[in-house]
């Protein structure tokens, strides 16, 4: 099947998830900019990846602007966000970026990434600190928010290539909802 891994990363945890796709499944993996200009008429499976910021996967808008001319193609998109894999905020934070029908046309998987704070925009440091400053701040802090503040205090990185095994097993047969 020809295939195409597009992707949107900013710190580089997704543009890694989808060299490591493209790698495995013999495809082809340009990043968004370059896949803007280019015709995808010839490809059979489209995988889109972006990272999240607050639950919003970034510039899926392009993605799901082309859902209807692609209505052959099998569509895949993978989320890279910095919640470990058991989070249960994950799965309404994906159904969250698309609508009901946009949802029953493709596949959608996330893989865990991490934070860097020294390849961030300083925009998305500064928002990052700031909700850690917040959290900090915060008088009677739960379990989960004093387990926030460690996780998110410094760079990390969780990244691993087993989380792609369901997005190759995706792209073998028809893993549509």
């Amino acid at each position: 099947m020809k295939t195409i891994v597009i992707y949107n990363s900013q710190t580089g945890f997704t543009r890694r998830y989808a060299q490591w796709i493209a790698e495995a499944a013999g495809a082809d993996c340009l990043e968004l900019s370059a896949a803007k200009k280019k015709r995808l008429d010839a490809y059979e499976a489209i995988v889109f990846g972006s990272w999240a910021c607050a639950g919003g996967m970034q510039k899926i808008g392009w993605f799901k602007h082309n859902i209807g001319k692609w209505a052959d193609k099998k569509l895949i998109v993978f989320c890279v966000g910095a919640s470990p894999m058991d989070s249960p905020d994950i799965d309404p934070a994906l159904r969250h970026n698309f609508t009901e029908s946009e949802f029953k046309k493709i596949s959608v998987f996330y893989c865990p990434g991490g934070l860097s704070y020294e390849k961030m925009a300083p925009w998305a440091k500064l928002m990052m600190k700031l909700f850690l400053k917040t959290l900090k701040a915060k008088r009677d802090k739960t379990q989960a928010e004093q387990e926030m503040i460690q996780i998110i205090s410094s760079s990390y990185d969780i990244s691993d290539r087993k989380y792609i095994h369901p997005i190759l097993e995706c792209l073998k047969r028809d893993c549509r909802p």
